[in-house]
């Protein structure tokens, strides 16, 4: 397991708290690293230069002198400027927040429209990157493993790295009229369609398995399921097909976002959405408000939706519960312990049956 240091940036309006570190670290180990030691800032405005100060970066540097490090993981973005003169400091990798969740996209993707997406994600961002720099991709970063473009791809130049991109983008609009046809046939269909979403492991998989029935598995992960997938589900004399879609995180980079417009696309032209929630979790609230930032670049956020409130079965803030049935249409419920998924079943044929 590859060793990192991680650097936190402290903002006026960007605080960082204990469980946006642990967040930070839950998929720093996803992506395969171990964090060794941590450096957080507080600043004003970021460093032009490094986004920290110079004191921080040397008390960084001194410490990789003395300590077998791989690189250092931003919790943040990092400019191509302040790439690039971290990379002529220190001869590890440099790996920012986007860089960081797309590597795990990159181990997570099965699909070859997801595998397109991600590696087209990777290429854009990191073609700026590559201005000025005697040096590859790799080098750059390139994930925590070796995943993503293959080595060949990294060593490219911007005008090959240029060409593949707009070759990506052909195979994705080719990939995304299929999908549309698909969609369409759908559509003239009498079926209601259900989008699930929420933060990443909320337990959306699991609530597919039991509102469907089917035999797919939930895990215990951050971005377990990239690719959507879609089941089809019956109650009380009504058929209904329900996608599950990519979880959100604190901070999701834009490019993301954009990058899976056409797989979250689902959820634009889905009669209902099911805001799943880990009402278990240290700061639903937060998950709440990131989720819903996602539904609003969406355009969505319009849309009928039921508060899903799961782990209903584990330690949960009461004060939390009462709030959000005061603001939404909520359902408590445990979809791995199976509990009231009967009761969120009859609040979707009564959406039915007034739609």
């Amino acid at each position: 397991m590859e060793k990192f240091i991680t650097v936190f940036l402290e903002l006026p309006k960007e605080p960082v708290d204990q469980y946006y570190i642990d967040e930070t670290f839950s998929l720093i180990n996803t992506a395969g690293g171990e964090v060794v030691q941590t450096f957080i800032q507080k600043r004003e405005i970021p460093d032009v230069n490094f986004a920290i100060g110079k004191g921080k970066v040397d008390e960084i540097l001194a410490y990789t002198e003395n300590t077998e490090v791989d690189g250092i993981i931003f919790s943040f973005n990092l400019t191509p400027t302040q790439m690039k003169n971290w990379s002529k400091i220190f001869s590890g990798k440099i790996i920012d927040r986007t860089q960081l969740i797309l590597d795990i996209f990159a181990q997570r993707a099965t699909s070859n429209e997801g595998k397109i997406q991600v590696e087209l994600a990777q290429m854009e961002y990191n073609l700026p990157r590559l201005v000025g720099m005697g040096t590859t991709l790799s080098r750059l970063g390139g994930g925590i493993g070796t995943r993503g473009p293959g080595e060949t791809k990294l060593e490219m130049d911007r005008r090959h790295l240029r060409e593949k991109i707009n070759k990506l983008k052909k195979e994705l609009a080719k990939i995304k009229k299929i999908r549309e046809t698909g969609r369409k046939n759908r559509q003239k269909s009498d079926i209601l369609k259900i989008a699930l979403v929420g933060y990443t492991n909320s337990g959306k998989t699991s609530l597919l398995k039991r509102l469907t029935k089917s035999d797919i598995e939930g895990e215990n992960k951050l971005f377990a399921t990239l690719d959507p997938v879609t089941k089809k589900g019956y109650h009380q004399g009504i058929s209904y097909t329900v996608t599950d879609t990519v979880g959100f995180v604190q901070n999701l980079p834009h490019q993301l976002v954009a990058a899976f417009r056409s797989t979250l696309e689902e959820v634009v032209y889905c009669d209902l959405i099911l805001h799943v929630v880990d009402i278990s979790s240290p700061d639903p609230l937060l998950q709440i408000r990131t989720v819903n930032k996602v539904l609003e670049e969406l355009n969505v956020h319009q849309k009928p939706v039921i508060m899903v409130l799961n782990k209903i079965d584990l330690p949960h803030e009461n004060w939390v519960l009462s709030n959000l049935h005061k603001d939404y249409q909520c359902v408590e419920i445990s979809a791995k312990e199976n509990l009231n998924i009967d009761k969120l079943k009859d609040y979707i044929k009564k959406f039915y049956d007034n739609k």
